[in-house]
């Protein structure tokens, strides 16, 4: 009777914690060299899978992921409809057969941002709450 309770608790959590993402609200910014001001959904999956490598304004876009935390939980869950284990593997197998590295990730929006704002072409997300200096952000349609 335990474990059947157990079980049950732990449905009802992995249950609860999706929809939790769905209500973390995510800004996509992006170095000033890219000219554009708006992304659709499939052009900023494709960026992050990697399968899209230019945009408006510059020839290389180059992702840049916030590891750990529902910022980029609920990035991924929008955006690119991967968990974070997931898009890793995928990334290490593009890694693995020499079509692409592993983007550049860091721990905070503020790290994030600084590097977006000082690299050409660079892509990433952060809570929408932040208001990072030196970056556009996009708007995804």
């Amino acid at each position: 009777m335990r474990s059947i309770r157990l079980a049950f608790a732990l449905a009802v959590a992995g249950l609860s914690a999706p929809a939790n993402y769905q209500n973390i609200e995510v800004k996509i910014i992006a170095n000033p060299a890219i000219q554009a001001s708006e992304i659709s959904r499939d052009e900023l999956s494709r960026i992050f899978l990697i399968t899209k490598s230019s945009m408006k304004g510059t020839q290389h876009v180059e992702p840049v992921l916030e590891k750990g935390g529902p910022t980029e939980n609920a990035f991924l869950k929008q955006y690119i409809g991967r968990t974070d284990g997931a898009l890793m593997t995928y990334y290490r197998s593009l890694m693995f057969t020499g079509k692409a590295s592993i983007p550049k990730s860091f721990n905070s929006d503020p790290e994030v941002a600084e590097y977006v704002a000082r690299t050409k072409g660079a892509i990433g997300y952060v809570s929408a709450g932040a208001n990072p200096a030196g970056v556009k952000v996009l708007t995804v349609r």
